[in-house]
């Protein structure tokens, strides 16, 4: 073969290369969100077999050490339910919590643990990764509003480097509750009240690392926004996102991210989307809601625009940038993954 065949049937080879390479690549479909936070969505990537490894209320999902995204369901045939990040299932346990809402996790560097809430149940649980119950968190009679049970209707944790953890009881009295890494209860804090420093649907919760001194960030769901608390429960700031029914802040890197369960401003049903603050509590991108637009320095009110999601409870950000969100009754759906597009 002389040279100038030899160029143009190395040519052809990797033009049928490209070619192929494009016929047989999964398209990734339309990218939601905005600004630098823009994802390529897969609601089929959590699908399991319904019979063997069901769901009813998919409401909150971690990533622990080895990389496997954890998800809680309040289905009692198997609340917990473990993937790898291509959404092929490694595990499942958990028969005990009808009323499980809360997931959040403590990397120790040697081990993980889970915490666990339970509205059903009036309780809060340290468990393994698979499955034992190390401690359980009862209503606690010492303040006042819980000397009956069904007062305690907790919704999240957060926990400390040290061990020690916070209980943001989100449907029942909106205190946060502040234990030792025992279980033994320090301090408490918000409750319901008119002023900022109250909380009003206490929903979520997590320990903010990304300045010098970790302070808490509060959901408060039903006034639209996020409350800054120090460590010992002093409100520090409040982080206004009309039109935005917030669950659980979750903070990856410099951002927080937070399923938006509705729009209080389009009504009740099917209308969430998740949004996606900076380290200035800017709005940067909303998926499936509308573009952040701030004018004056106040954001515009936040609804969504793409029905890509019904009702979001969490967002869990794995290690490569990935989202996965859970939803709350929308038809018993398995957990969405987002790829950065």
């Amino acid at each position: 073969m002389n040279r100038k065949k030899f160029i143009q049937s190395s040519a052809l080879a990797g033009a049928s290369f490209f070619i192929t390479k494009d016929l047989f690549a999964k398209p990734k479909g339309p990218v939601y969100g905005h600004n630098d936070k823009k994802y390529f969505l897969d609601t089929k990537w959590g699908t399991l077999n319904t019979d063997k490894t069901p769901v009813n209320d998919c409401h909150e999902m971690v990533q622990d050490s080895k990389g496997h995204i954890i998800l809680l369901t309040n289905e009692t045939k198997n609340n917990i339910i473990i993937y790898n990040k291509s959404g092929k299932l490694k595990g499942s346990w958990g028969t005990e919590f009808p009323g499980a809402h809360g997931l959040s996790i403590q990397k120790t560097g040697k081990e993980d643990f889970l915490f666990i809430t339970d509205t059903n149940r009036h309780q809060v649980y340290k468990t393994t990764t698979d499955g034992k119950i190390l401690f359980t968190i009862d209503p606690p009679a010492e303040v006042g509003p819980y000397a009956t049970k069904d007062k305690f209707v907790p919704t999240e944790t957060a926990v400390l480097e040290n061990g020690e953890f916070y209980i943001a009881d989100g449907y029942g009295a909106q205190y946060i509750l502040h234990y030792d890494a025992n279980g033994k209860l320090k301090n408490a804090f918000g409750g319901r009240g008119e002023g900022e420093q109250y909380l009003d649907n206490a929903h979520g919760i997590c320990i903010d690392y990304r300045n010098a001194t970790p302070t808490l960030i509060v959901t408060d769901r039903n006034r639209a926004c996020f409350k800054r608390f120090s460590l010992d429960g002093k409100l520090l700031e409040v982080i206004h996102v009309p039109g935005a029914g917030v669950c659980r802040p979750v903070i990856s890197g410099d951002y927080l991210y937070a399923a938006v369960l509705r729009s209080p401003n389009m009504g009740v049903e099917a209308s969430g989307f998740v949004t996606i603050l900076n380290k200035e509590n800017k709005v940067v991108s909303n998926i499936g809601g509308s573009e952040p637009i701030y004018t004056n320095g106040k954001l515009n009110t936040l609804q969504q625009t793409d029905k890509i999601f019904a009702h979001p409870h969490d967002v869990c950000v794995d290690d490569e940038g990935s989202l996965y969100v859970a939803q709350w009754a929308s038809g018993k759906v398995y957990p969405y993954k987002l790829t950065q597009a």
